[in-house]
């Protein structure tokens, strides 16, 4: 007995699915990276490649320290 063949479009539907994986990937992207998701990261990045020798804080000195300037100067914000 043999398997049946699969559907004539079980290849336009795969190629649907991952479309919209991937387009579903990037919308999550695209809302970490306005929600702040990514700012440890990039400044990270940015002190091991311009300042070598200074210490790179925890993530959680980071966003407490991130926060507090925010708190000084509520200008840059929209609430």
């Amino acid at each position: 007995m043999t398997a049946p063949d699969a559907p004539s479009t079980a290849g336009p539907l795969r190629r649907a699915g991952l479309a919209l994986i991937r387009a579903l990937k990037a919308v999550a992207w695209w809302f970490n990276s306005i929600l702040g998701g990514n700012d440890y990261a990039r400044y990270v990045q940015h002190q091991r490649l311009h300042h070598p020798g200074c210490a790179i804080p925890s993530e959680r000195d980071y966003w407490r320290d991130r926060h507090a300037a925010a708190d000084k100067n509520p200008s840059n914000r929209c609430c």
